[in-house]
């Protein structure tokens, strides 16, 4: 198998409740062509702020849709996003407990949903993925279990049950599929990622509790070759797997400004001396002894880091909530990287 890398490209973003920029971005999903589509989820004093944007790898901003709401193409608790092959957008909703789905311009098409626990209802949506076939896999979370759909919301087939048990979950989170089919799940409350088949046959399961394991997975995503992102946002970092689960590296964030932030700073000179005389790199106290400690105060570090998505190149983009960027890595091969 070839050696295998990530390095570090550059930083999507700036903070910003309205226009171009993100608010707490939670998730992102990637168009055929290129269009990046970030979920903003802010906070419930600031719901303006609640959007999806859309920009590209070179920061060129489109724009943003949503509202704060529960009408026809509104949110309040917004958690996930994944595009069909028609790269229409869809949007899971923890508050309505239902999926929205817009075309790839943000106009509204259809949602479905509603609360409960019965077959096709939702109790606290928050991942979403499509599979090779068109179905839509659906992180039931607070039903501990997930559901596959047809894209107009079609009930197909559920599996799991609340548990630590192989083939248990507990508030699952993020979603992804493999090539084969497989369902690769962030188990966030039992602190693993779980494999199940297509019909929701246990296959796998990887991590453990702790600060070297996994604390809090928040998403998941797999690459062609089989190797496994993973979101662990409770130690505010990304670990890389191999296929069979064995460590291959960790990344903490190197995040630069990005094109926006640069302009921002060009336009506003005493902001721009002010960050010159900062320290971006200071020395950490003895008492600050936790990931998220780290991560309030070294800007490069990834802080919240909520989301994994791969787009076809192979770069990988996490979605950091607390910073309201996205960092962008490119895949290194055969490079003893």
């Amino acid at each position: 198998m070839s050696q295998f890398g990530l390095k570090y490209s550059h930083t999507l973003g700036i903070a910003a409740m309205e226009g171009r920029g993100f608010s707490n971005p939670v998730d992102l999903t990637i168009s055929s062509a290129g269009r990046i589509y970030v979920l903003s989820r802010t906070n419930p004093a600031q719901t303006y702020g609640i959007r999806v944007g859309i920009c590209n790898l070179e920061s060129d901003y489109f724009g943003d849709f949503g509202a704060y709401g529960s009408g026809d193409g509104e949110f309040i608790w917004p958690t996930a996003l994944a595009s069909d092959r028609d790269d229409n957008v869809y949007l899971a909703d923890e508050f309505n407990h239902r999926i929205t789905a817009y075309d790839s311009d943000g106009a509204y098409l259809h949602k479905w949903g509603g609360e409960g626990r019965g077959d096709g209802q939702i109790d606290g949506p928050s991942g979403l993925v499509f599979d090779a076939n068109g179905d839509l896999y659906v992180a039931d979370s607070r039903n501990h279990r997930v559901q596959k759909f047809t894209p107009d919301g079609g009930f197909v087939s559920s599996f799991g049950a609340e548990g630590s048990e192989d083939g248990r979950l507990t508030l699952p989170w993020g979603l992804a599929t493999s090539v084969s089919g497989d369902v690769y799940v962030a188990d966030w409350g039992n602190d693993r990622v779980q494999v199940f088949s297509a019909e929701g046959e246990f296959i796998a399961s990887y991590g453990s509790s702790g600060d070297g394991q996994l604390r809090r997975p928040s998403s998941v995503a797999v690459d062609p070759q089989g190797y496994i992102y993973v979101a662990d946002w409770g130690n505010e970092r990304v670990q890389v797997l191999d296929p069979d689960g064995g460590f291959v590296l960790k990344l903490r964030g190197e995040a630069t400004l990005s094109k926006w932030a640069d302009e921002f700073y060009e336009a506003n000179p005493d902001e721009k001396a002010a960050r010159q005389r900062a320290d971006l790199l200071p020395k950490l106290a003895e008492e600050v002894d936790s990931p998220y400690e780290e991560s309030a105060r070294i800007e490069r570090y990834f802080w919240g880091p909520a989301s994994v998505k791969l787009d076809n190149e192979g770069r990988l983009y996490v979605t950091e909530t607390n910073r309201h960027r996205v960092q962008v890595y490119e895949r290194v091969l055969g490079s003893g990287f």
